[in-house]
Formats: structure tokens, C-alpha cells, sequence
């Protein structure tokens, strides 16, 4: 049956410094390969956009519609969005963590009037633990139910008593995309794609990339974004060249390029939100190259540490496994093959489309006028 999906996201054009874009574009994507209709909506001037198009300027937009023809967003104005018009006819309505508070409000309140649709708030963040009043300041009173992408997360919404029902709905690779690149020539040893942020964690970052860096001697790359003058200097003088922002869908040759790869989990994942990789994890595997990751712990048994990939706890370890793999290509390939296989068999988009189809048939979409939970 073909269902009509409407996504409130921050943003499905820009993945500056917004990882969640990876994955919607992947669901909607497959989604409408399944033959669903799917409308996705981002506001207007909303930050990754904003500082996309400042940094790199209209081109990057032009080129996101020219890797994507088949994907599409409109923005809104919070205030003025007419909510009757856009979830007309709608059989199941994501709205991400994001979304401004009263927006999320009016949603549903307009479920609660009787919207005959499926509504789930979809977490992809760590406010929960970092910023809890952030989250709790949102009325779920209407909401079916969040998606959240880890089960520790979930359980967090249970526990505070944010929402009565939470589902597990992990990230995922986009394979459309992320995928090997064989035909590609390497020519450099490690890269690492991620974002310096506010300093979350810079100390994992010298210890795990730029320490290994310096003593291997190795050839590397970084790219990402916000990145202080201090920090593009701190790379140099480890010997890293600095690439900045990285459209998304050019990872996969940048990582063909390179021998290895590392995942170095920003502090409040690794610390209080253990078992949720982040997105970068499933691409890289899902591009079949070798990778070491720093402290992290798979909670949820979602990988085969030490199969799929290298975990190391010290930046001792890491030189070591460093060494490892760039001397070991048999080792390095063995690595490699394992973490795409177990990607491809259960990591995919295709797998999450899979699960929220599941999730619907769960809740049961023959009573689409069921009172929602929370409401009176």
C-alpha cells in the first residue's frame, strides 16, 4: 500500500555540520524506490543552510540538486505554516528534534484534533543529556511515540516520562552512495571526516589523530567544519593537511583515496550515550575502508569489534593499530570486508525503512483516529 509520509527536518539540502541529512536522504530515498510519497519540509534560514551557503555559496545547493534530482525539500516559516495544507491527506508525519518547540506544539495539537496520521518526534542528538530542558520543554501530547536512535536514548525518554512509547531506530549508510570505490587509486594513508565543534572533544582528537599523525609520519587528510584558526594550525604542525567542509556525497572517494580511517566519538556519545555510533561509522564501513575507532563501547552489539573494525583506548594503541594495518594490507582488507559486510546485512537504509514500516504496522494503521498518547 503506498503510504504518505511528511519529514519536518532541520534540513535535507545542507549537511554542514548536520549529520542527520546523511540519513533522511537515504530513507526518503528508499522510501520512494518502494514507491511511497514523501514530503520533506525545512525552515527557512535554518543554521546549516545558512552557513552552508555563506562558506561555500550558492554552487554548494546547486550541486546538492544535481547528486539528488530525485530528492526535494520546501522550506517554511514556523510561524506561518499552514498545517492543514501540509498534512492533508498524510498516513505518517516525522518531526525532528530540531523543530522549534512550538511548532512541535502545534503538530500535535492538530493530531490531538484529529489528524488521521501516525506522529513521532525523532531524536538524532545528544540534548537529551547535555541539554535536557531543551527536550523536555516539547509537548509530546499528541505524539504516537519517538524514534530514537539509540536504545540508551530511549530508555532516557521512558525514565523522564517525556513520552509512554519510544522505539530504537539507529542511523544507517545511504549504500545508494556510500559504497567501495575500487577504480580509485590510493594515495595517502589516513583521513579522518568529522567537525571540531566547541571543543568536545579536541583532546581526543590530539590523542587519537594528531599525536599518531606526527610520531607515524603518515600521510593525512582532514576534513570538516568549524574549525578555529588555532585548531588549522594545530593540524599543520602535526603534519595533517586541512581539506575543510566535505560534500557528503564525495566521502566515498576521499575514503578510496586512503588506507585507513579512525571514528573519534564526540565526549557526550562516549560517555553517557554509550552503544550509538555516529553516522560516519556506518559510511565508513559501508565505503570498505579500514577503521579504528577510539574509545567506544557497542552496547547494543551492532558491530564485531575487532572484526568489523579496530577499537583502541589509548593513543598508544592507536599508533600501534595504525602500524598494523599500514603494513599489513592482507589484515587491513580482511578488516575491511567484514565491517562492509556486516553493514550491507544490517546497516543499510533500507534495513531502518524496513523498521519503520514495522513500527506502523505495529501501532496499527487501520485506527489512524486513535487518541494519541499523552492526550486528554
Amino acid at each position: 500500500m503506498t503510504m504518505r509520509f511528511v519529514m519536518f527536518c532541520h534540513s535535507l539540502v545542507s549537511d554542514w555540520n548536520h549529520g542527520n541529512a546523511h540519513f533522511l536522504r537515504g530513507v526518503v530515498r528508499e522510501l520512494q524506490r518502494r514507491g511511497h510519497q514523501v514530503r520533506v519540509l525545512e525552515p527557512e534560514g535554518g543554521w546549516s543552510r545558512s552557513n552552508l551557503v555563506r562558506e561555500q555559496g550558492p554552487a554548494a545547493v546547486a550541486a546538492f540538486r544535481r547528486v539528488y534530482p530525485d530528492l526535494s525539500s520546501a522550506t517554511y516559516d514556523p510561524e506561518l505554516i499552514d498545517l492543514d495544507q501540509v498534512l492533508d491527506a498524510a498516513d505518517a508525519v516525522l518531526v525532528h528534534e530540531w523543530t522549534d518547540p512550538a511548532l512541535v506544539h502545534r503538530i500535535g495539537q492538530h493530531r490531538i484534533r484529529g489528524g488521521r496520521y501516525r506522529l513521532f518526534f525523532h531524536d538524532t542528538h545528544h540534548r537529551a543529556v547535555t541539554d535536557p530542558s531543551s527536550i523536555a520543554a516539547n509537548d509530546f501530547s499528541g505524539f504516537d511515540g519517538v524514534l530514537c536512535f539509540g536504545e540508551v536514548l530511549r530508555q532516557i525518554y521512558l525514565r523522564e516520562g517525556w513520552a509512554r512509547r519510544a522505539w530504537t531506530w539507529h542511523e544507517a549508510a545511504d549504500i545508494s552512495v556510500f559504497r567501495p570505490c575500487p577504480g580509485i587509486a590510493r594515495d595517502g594513508d589516513l583521513v579522518w571526516i568529522g567537525n571540531w565543534g566547541d571543543g568536545e572533544r579536541s583532546a581526543e582528537i590530539r590523542e587519537f589523530l594528531l599525536d599518531p599523525i606526527r610520531e607515524l609520519g603518515l600521510s593525512a587528510l582532514i576534513h570538516g567544519v568549524r574549525y578555529p584558526k588555532e585548531a588549522v594550525a594545530e593540524l599543520s604542525r602535526a603534519g595533517a593537511r586541512y581539506g575543510g567542509w566535505l560534500p557528503n556525497h564525495s566521502v566515498p572517494e576521499v575514503f578510496a583515496r586512503f588506507r585507513a580511517t579512525a571514528h573519534i566519538p564526540r565526549g557526550p556519545y562516549a560517555r553517557a550515550l554509550p552503544g550509538i555510533p555516529t553516522i560516519r561509522v556506518f559510511e565508513a564501513l559501508a565505503c570498505g575502508i579500514p577503521l579504528i575507532t577510539a574509545p567506544w563501547e557497542d552496547a547494543e552489539g551492532m558491530f564485531r569489534p575487532g572484526r568489523d573494525f579496530l577499537c583502541v583506548r589509548t593513543g598508544r594503541q592507536m599508533v600501534d593499530a595504525l602500524r598494523l594495518l599500514l603494513s599489513d594490507p592482507d589484515a587491513a582488507a580482511e578488516l575491511a570486508s567484514s565491517g562492509l559486510e556486516t553493514v550491507r546485512s544490517r546497516h543499510t537504509c533500507a534495513h531502518r525503512v524496513d523498521q519503520l514500516l514495522g513500527i506502523l504496522a505495529e501501532i496499527g494503521r487501520g485506527a489512524l483516529a486513535e487518541t494519541p498518547i499523552g492526550a486528554a
